[in-house]
């Protein structure tokens, strides 16, 4: 049977339970235990599909085509477990589903109710994971403990332990000690408060992990166990990390937390090989070179909404030696203020996706900024899609192009809805989404950084490239270099005669990991070192 750790968290959001999930699932395979992670949401919408990046941060596609909370992208870069749509649950999935069957007649008359219907359907979420292959299932519930909306979860795992047997579930609950500053000391008692809380619904953590600005001392530790009602060895410290969220897993080593799980849950595991992350975090700490990456989108400010993007860069930073300094530009701040003031001195351009005409003319100057001025750039999603519209302006000649997201009407529609997208009315769900295949053209740049010309890559996008412009495009100097299997959809677009231009129209940021960047991240930050020129020589704008 598959064990069953239960991530919860207390006093505020925002703790890193996702992180610390991640890390808790890469330390067990580490170990060489089979590990699946799993998230439970308790917002009302179906899915993170259609909330705004400044409320949730980015939506993380599967290659299933799941539309998913940011946090598995934690889960996909710190672990191999292998993550579909049974991965997120939210309460509009949960009572979605319950409804459906009370209206197919499932519930023979009975009164539908949140216990048992509602956190009987939650227990068949939490069981999916689990199988024969499988060690251990961590799932992580999202929001704070004594929220409403998260109460039928909690009481939820309280009952699976009921089914499953407690030898087999472990209870982990994330809280804060904070430090007043004022009183020059750490405080216990909101995790008193939160695990209070947590024992008043039924459930008992088997571990704390702390937050903290300040290492806790053997007195805080003790305090918090007494309180808790946990031994001293389960109060585990986790101290805010400055260098590297891949620092978190050495620390929860340090601290004996997969130790601990291990004895608790009597886990067949092997010793914990961690060479490769140290190597990882080696090189993080010690690179050869400094380059500045601009990334040009609408949420700039909102750091979580392009996360696995800057994760990414990271990525090929390692592999490269290279520290990446990311400057967050606001695409409507360049509509202000222009390129050349914003931009200067920047070693690689980057244009995310995104949805709305809110900054696209912004987007469409950076990029013939970086066109013209050589430097290396990378297009994502709707980046790739403003690069064909600037290309059709200001190289083909084709004045007024657009897409037709932001112009209907516009004379030179090079950028158009897809077929299968033209009879759809529902926004959630319903776009070209997840893992598709695409054939790359021999010899062209982008076949040289997958060393293939056979790929699969994940999609989220309603509009793609009109194929009545292939042609212009081709003659003015811009390849069709990727499509799908079929030819119809173009999915890479380049300039051979530029030092680095790659547009797609896929999201390569998702496949991304650590010890393994994606090879278009990994070729335009190997261009942008190639291409870096020393700040003192750079001449002031």
């Amino acid at each position: 049977m598959s064990k069953h750790i239960f991530v919860t968290g207390g006093v505020v959001s925002s703790l890193g339970k996702g992180l610390t999930s991640a890390s808790i699932g890469m330390l067990l395979e580490q170990r060489g235990l089979t590990v699946r992670l799993q998230k439970l949401d308790p917002y009302i919408n179906v899915d993170p599909g259609t909330m705004s990046p400044y409320q949730h941060g980015e939506v993380y596609v599967l290659d299933d085509g799941s539309e998913t909370d940011l946090d598995l992208g934690h889960y996909e870069r710190f672990t191999s477990s292998r993550l579909n749509r049974d991965s997120n649950y939210t309460t509009g999935q949960i009572y979605q589903s319950v409804i459906e069957k009370e209206r197919r007649g499932e519930f023979l008359g009975q009164t539908v109710q949140v216990i048992p219907h509602i956190t009987n359907e939650i227990k068949n979420a939490l069981a999916k994971p689990a199988g024969e292959d499988i060690d251990v299932v961590i799932t992580e519930i999202g929001g704070t403990v004594g929220d409403i909306e998260s109460q039928p979860f909690l009481e939820a795992i309280r009952q699976f332990a009921l089914d499953v047997g407690k030898e087999n579930c472990l209870y982990i609950h994330l809280t804060l000690v904070p430090y007043l500053k004022a009183a020059g000391e750490l405080k216990t008692k909101p995790t008193q408060h939160s695990v209070g809380i947590l024992r008043q619904i039924g459930v008992q953590p088997d571990i704390l992990i702390c937050r903290t600005e300040r290492s806790l001392g053997r007195d805080e530790c003790a305090k918090i166990a007494l309180f808790c009602n946990v031994p001293v060895e389960a109060v585990i410290e986790e101290k805010d990390k400055d260098f590297s969220v891949y620092e978190v897993p050495m620390s929860l080593v340090e601290h004996g937390l997969d130790e601990l799980i291990v004895r608790k849950l009597h886990l067949p595991a092997g010793d914990l090989d961690l060479d490769d992350w140290r190597d990882l975090l080696h090189r993080m700490r010690n690179p050869e070179h400094e380059i500045s990456i601009a990334v040009v989108g609408k949420y700039a400010e909102h750091r979580d909404a392009y996360k696995s993007i800057y994760e990414a860069l990271d990525h090929a930073g390692v592999a490269h030696r290279a520290q990446i300094r990311i400057q967050r530009v606001h695409s409507q701040a360049v509509e202000r203020e222009g390129s050349e003031r914003l931009l200067a001195g920047v070693d690689g351009l980057l244009v995310p996706g995104g949805f709305g005409d809110r900054g696209i003319e912004g987007k469409i100057d950076v990029i013939r900024f970086a066109r013209e001025r050589s430097i290396p750039f990378l297009g994502i999603c709707l980046g790739m899609q403003c690069a064909v519209v600037e290309f059709a302006r200001n190289v083909v000649g084709l004045d007024g192009a657009n897409s037709t997201e932001f112009d209907k009407d516009n004379p030179h529609p090079v950028i158009c809805l897809l077929d299968e997208q033209k009879t759809i009315t529902d926004k959630g769900g319903t776009m070209r989404l997840g893992a598709h295949p695409a054939k790359l053209a021999p010899g062209s740049k982008a076949a040289g950084c997958y060393a293939a010309e056979q790929i699969s890559e994940r999609h989220r996008h309603r509009y793609e490239f009109n194929n009545a412009y292939r042609r212009q495009f081709a003659a003015c100097g811009m390849n069709v270099v990727g499509t799908s299997p079929d030819g119809l959809l173009v999915e890479i677009v380049e300039i051979p005669n530029h030092p680095w231009f790659i547009a797609v129209q896929f999201h390569p940021e998702f496949k991304s990991r650590p010890t393994a960047p994606h090879p278009l991240f990994d070729g335009f930050i190997g261009a942008a070192v190639e291409c870096h020129v020393p700040q003192s020589l750079i001449p002031n704008p």
